[in-house]
């Protein structure tokens, strides 16, 4: 997948909407106009900073079930997100809580978003919500029924998560790519908030070849540089907040400063490029 063509940068920054809890969730605050007024607020503050995408998710409907949610969350999630592509100018995509790939598609192209978030494709999970199996099968074949081509982007050990199966980063994310045929990898730290190694990136980078690899968790202005090293783009959340606190909205200031580190770290080594092909092509001054 070119990245280029789906977010018009070749180092994309996806920023995330955490919507307020949905219908039937143990916090649902019956006014679903308090969440779409949110969700709005929240998506012109991440176009106004500057992210290259927006993705769409139910976080504030802990505790999540591993199946199927309800259609009523199918039904709220399918309005809110297509309110926000009317709002932005950026790809939207949406990621269903805690692993229904299944009506994430669904909503995404019936709405026309552009990518989905699978947290589990492939492989066995134990997770807070029990274990949870991919079913990458299924879902491949529902995007071929429905004649979608939405992007599927799938995480390879998913934070909040333990391994059953396959706990090697290079084979996971070798399967994820190969025999699940997920569009972007998706690498994570071992909880929200918190950041995947260097040493991980770059086990996942070597393995994911010409798919792209995103920083899912843990991103903040200060490490992204570092991060970016060896990832294609990242998604990011918990740092855009007021004051860096995940209940709060986002901040549209703290938006610009994390895409400004980016666009930043990126020129820095397009210059060292430069500078590095310069020398190389410079003529060698004999001495003596």
């Amino acid at each position: 997948m070119d990245l280029s063509s789906l977010f018009d940068t070749p180092k994309p920054v996806i920023g995330v909407i955490h919507l307020l809890p949905l219908p039937t969730s143990p916090r649902w605050g019956s006014s679903l106009k308090e969440v779409i007024d949110r969700a709005e607020q929240e998506a012109t503050a991440l176009a106004a900073g500057g992210v290259h995408g927006i993705v769409v998710e139910n976080f504030f409907d802990a505790p999540f079930t591993k199946d199927r949610v309800d259609p009523a969350v199918v039904s709220s999630m399918s309005l809110i997100v297509h309110r926000v592509k009317q709002m932005v100018g950026v790809p939207v995509g949406l990621n269903v809580l805690r692993n229904d790939g299944h009506s994430a598609l669904a909503i995404a192209s019936c709405v026309g978003a552009k990518f989905i978030r699978v947290n589990v494709l492939m492989g066995v999970m134990a997770t807070d919500q029990g274990i949870i199996e991919g079913d990458a099968y299924k879902l491949l074949r529902y995007r071929r029924e429905l004649g979608s081509d939405v992007k599927i982007f799938a995480d390879v050990l998913v934070k909040h998560a333990q391994p059953i199966s396959v706990p090697q980063i290079s084979a996971a994310v070798h399967d994820t790519i190969h025999r699940g045929l997920a569009d972007a990898v998706i690498l994570s730290g071992w909880a929200t908030g918190h950041p995947p190694t260097s040493e991980d990136l770059k086990e996942a980078k070597l393995a994911c070849g010409d798919t792209p690899l995103f920083v899912g968790s843990g991103a903040t202005w200060e490490n992204v540089p570092q991060l970016m090293e060896y990832a294609d783009g990242v998604i990011v959340s918990s740092s855009l907040k007021r004051n860096g606190q995940i209940q709060q909205a986002i901040d549209p200031i703290r938006v610009s400063r994390f895409v400004d580190a980016v666009k930043l770290n990126i020129a820095n080594k397009k210059n060292k490029h430069i500078a590095e092909e310069q020398i190389l092509r410079s003529p060698s001054i004999p001495i003596g």
